[in-house]
């Protein structure tokens, strides 16, 4: 039996931060030592870092409708300088540097922002986003240097000038700005950039900065922020990863990560960092993935994901951020290529154009799994979160010896008198952890009673990630004790609240409720002296309970796994509704849309609508509580033409660089000697809205894309497809046509990939060319609701 005994909940220290919104601001947003609140209600944001430069501005709309698909309530984006100000003295805001339609557009679809402002960003951009014009001026960056100063002022002042009006105390979506990024020991500097940015005009509730490293922020002037990834590109390339990293995986109070531009920082961190008792636990980069340099391309998997969000989740997040949550491209239309290079003096060469990140949503906004994985945790949040941001992390009796210790079940809780959520975590990159059998929770609650779930042992697989609810509110003075699955959501249908519950594969679902509640449904009953257990055999869109107590009636559906993972819960046709879809889903207005990936798509909604149309919309049919419509699959398109106009390909030399002296990539001379291959794409291909991807499948070491000479996309060879998204160079593409080149691996250069993908790489220094190159079309439906008509009496009016 495993137990803990849950710590009471502290009263927050408040009036201590310089921090929070107008007593007359229309929504007031402020914070505390251990959490945000939104409307006089606890907030836990979940942000989704999206590039607003690094994405054509006439996608914006479409790409932000499905971050809010994801469940992200908070975007962030960075300004880089070297962008808008790329030849001095010339601020360009205009296409898609344009920030203020950005901000506008994330206004009119009800998402909240933070401006990352830098000056220095980092972002894997050249020279973390300064100018290079900085670097001929006899200066200190990044320091109160009064030339510097003076450099960093003008451009402050029109990015106050873009956001005018803009600002929350406006009634505008920007909530927080951050300065700087990633400075460790100027802490006078951070506080001298926020003082530069107000007296730009810029106003916000929150003021952040960048914690990692134990960096010295000012006290009390800005909120630390932290984050964690799965991997690094910026490791050498030896095989495994950071030891570090292995603490992502486990609950823990320590908010800090040593390793976040660790290559950037010039001695290792010595402080102690910010105080935590004075702040909430906030972050700002949780791996959503993570990009490929040239010397070390890791493979993120979904459940590196997910598994590192919930462990954070479980640790005492109140404040989930994601870096990055959508891909991007880097620019390619200034002076100077815009990655970081080794030709920067960079440790790390990254590609000059792809900025995919493996991230949720793709450098084309394509689908990943990790998007729908990470939408049910954000459910829960959307539902729960309020609750859950009061409620302390408390560790049981029996913590994981070391981080190096792969045996101990690692789990928390985190509780607030009698409700609660128990997190467990078994999954971890690289290294698997064992399942464990007969696993049993005893939890000591803080009002002198103790719950132990699940009634029987149970085994938790190797992998497994989830919570688990205590003491949860069921609606209509409802209350289920405990259950074995984890929360989604709740609403409203027919004036009785319902609760999703997802099921943890390879554990019964069982709910624990009050002796007296009555239960309706597909599930066994199981009637003791103090409770009543319910176990659902088969979860899945049958599985509706109905639970009636003496105070009232409700309800709860616990889906499948698989099921959960298609969930997403919607305004639409005038209510809120469940909606199911192996394809992104989301309302626009008074249409519900898809971008249609799926072999075979469909979309089930309960409550359901009496008539759907549009968007290739079949008949409907029962999906047990839900009802399915068929949709029509996006045909395929025809096929590209595929000509190998040069086989033969010559390794890059071998070279190093930067100040880690890490393998370089292949410079722009050495594609001269790469196999080449054409593509010739049909017209038709291209004649709908929605995306179309290039797939390819090619053996080398690196490969880039031209159309029409320019370099469209590259790539370094880590494992997945590689794909580029047509529909922006649609016209080009068509007329040109779109040469590959490819290059071999030289044997010499020092390069990691993941150990499930290196026989892929090995063959690289064997041979190189194209092997296979497919179109798949996304296409996109759009649903209205038909409603019946009116009856009408014999003279055509109103009956």
């Amino acid at each position: 039996m495993l137990s803990l005994h849950t710590r009471p909940p502290s009263v927050p220290l408040t009036g201590h931060l310089p921090l929070g919104s107008p007593a007359t601001a229309a929504h007031p947003l402020t914070v505390d030592s251990q959490s945000l609140s939104r409307d006089g209600q606890a907030w836990v944001p979940v942000m989704g870092e999206f590039h607003f430069s690094r994405y054509p501005a006439a996608e914006w709309r479409e790409e932000l409708l499905k971050i809010r698909a994801g469940g992200i309530d908070l975007i962030a984006t960075y300004l880089f300088w070297n962008q808008h100000e790329n030849v001095r003295g010339t601020l360009r805001f205009d296409g898609d540097l344009d920030i203020r339609r950005f901000v506008n557009l994330c206004a009119e679809l009800g998402l909240a922002l933070v401006v990352r402002l830098g000056p220095w960003a980092h972002g894997e951009c050249r020279n973390g986003g300064h100018p290079d014009w900085l670097y001929g001026i006899e200066c200190a960056p990044r320091t109160d240097d009064p030339v510097y100063l003076s450099l960093v002022e003008p451009y402050y002042r029109r990015i106050g000038h873009e956001l005018r009006g803009l600002f929350h105390e406006d009634g505008g979506p920007i909530v927080a700005l951050q300065v700087e990024n990633e400075l460790y020991d100027q802490p006078e500097h951070l506080a001298t950039l926020r003082r530069m940015a107000e007296d730009a005009g810029m106003r916000a509730p929150l003021w952040t900065a960048t914690a990692w490293g134990a960096a010295d922020i000012p006290r009390d002037t800005l909120l630390p922020l932290y984050g964690g990834y799965p991997e690094a590109f910026w490791e050498d390339a030896h095989d495994g990863w950071t030891r570090e990293m292995r603490r992502h995986f486990f609950f823990t109070p320590i908010r800090d990560d040593h390793s976040i531009g660790a290559d950037l920082r010039s001695v290792a961190a010595t402080g102690s960092g910010p105080d935590d008792s004075r702040y909430p636990y906030a972050t700002c980069e949780l791996g959503g993935g993570m990009a490929i340099a040239y010397h070390r391309r890791p493979l993120v998997p979904a459940a590196d994901v997910t598994a590192l969000a919930l462990a954070k989740l479980g640790s005492g997040s109140v404040w989930q951020g994601y870096y990055m949550y959508h891909g991007g491209s880097q620019r390619t239309d200034l002076k100077e290529p815009n990655q970081e290079s080794h030709a920067t003096g960079y440790p790390n060469d990254l590609p000059t154009v792809t900025y995919d990140f493996q991230a949720p949503l793709g450098e084309y906004g394509q689908i990943r799994p990790s998007f729908h994985a990470l939408r049910l945790q954000h459910l829960l949040l959307d539902t729960y979160g309020t609750d859950l941001a009061r409620m302390p992390l408390s560790l049981p009796d029996t913590e994981p010896a070391s981080l190096d210790d792969r045996t101990t079940l690692r789990w928390a809780v985190r509780a607030d008198g009698g409700q609660g959520f128990l997190f467990v975590n078994n999954h971890q990159p690289h290294e698997t952890l064992p399942d464990h059998e007969g696993v049993q929770f005893r939890i000591h609650l803080d009002d002198d009673r103790s719950v132990t779930l699940p009634a029987e042992p149970v085994r938790v697989a190797s992998g497994a990630h989830f919570v688990w609810p205590i003491g949860l509110d069921l609606g209509a003075g409802l209350r289920l004790e405990w259950a074995t699955a984890q929360p989604a959501t709740r609403l409203e249908t027919d004036g009785t609240p319902l609760t999703v519950l997802a099921a943890v594969e390879g554990v019964p679902a069982t709910l624990s409720l009050p002796a007296d509640v009555d239960v309706d449904g597909p599930a066994r009953v199981e009637r003791g002296p103090g409770s009543t257990l319910v176990t659902v055999t088969e979860p899945g869109t049958g599985a509706l309970l109905t639970l009636t107590g003496s105070s009232g009636t409700a309800r709860v559906l616990v889906l499948s796994h698989r099921e959960a993972l298609q969930l997403n819960r919607i305004h639409v046709f005038g209510q809120d509704r469940l909606v199911l879809s192996e394809d992104v889903v989301f309302a626009d207005g008074d249409e519900l849309r898809l971008h249609l990936a799926a072999e075979v798509p469909s979309v089930s909604l309960f409550p359901a609508p009496p008539v759907l149309e549009g968007g290739g919309v079949g008949q409907p049919g029962p999906d047990g509580v839900f009802t399915r419509w068929p949709l029509t699959a996006t045909p395929p398109p025809i096929q590209p033409v595929l000509e190998n106009l040069q086989t033969q390909a010559v390794a890059a030399p071998a070279r190093t660089g930067g100040t880690h002296q890490r393998a370089s990539a292949p410079r722009d001379e050495d594609f001269d000697k790469a196999s080449v291959h054409r593509l010739t794409i049909p017209a038709s291909a291209l004649e709908g809205e929605g995306e179309v991807l290039l797939r390819l499948r090619y053996t080398g070491d690196a490969a880039r894309a031209y159309i029409n000479g320019r370099l469209v996309a590259d790539h370094f060879w880590y494992g997945p497809d590689w794909e580029i998204g047509l529909r922006r160079f649609a016209g080009e593409a068509v007329r040109y046509g779109v040469e590959i080149r490819v290059l071999p691996l030289n044997p010499e250069s020092a390069v990691y990939v993941d150990a499930s993908v290196r026989e892929g790489l090995d063959a690289a220094r064997a041979g190189t060319g194209v092997e296979t190159a497919a179109l798949v079309g996304v296409g996109r439906a759009a649903l209205r609701e038909v409603l019946p008509a009116e009856p009408r009496d014999e003279e055509g009016g109103r009956a």
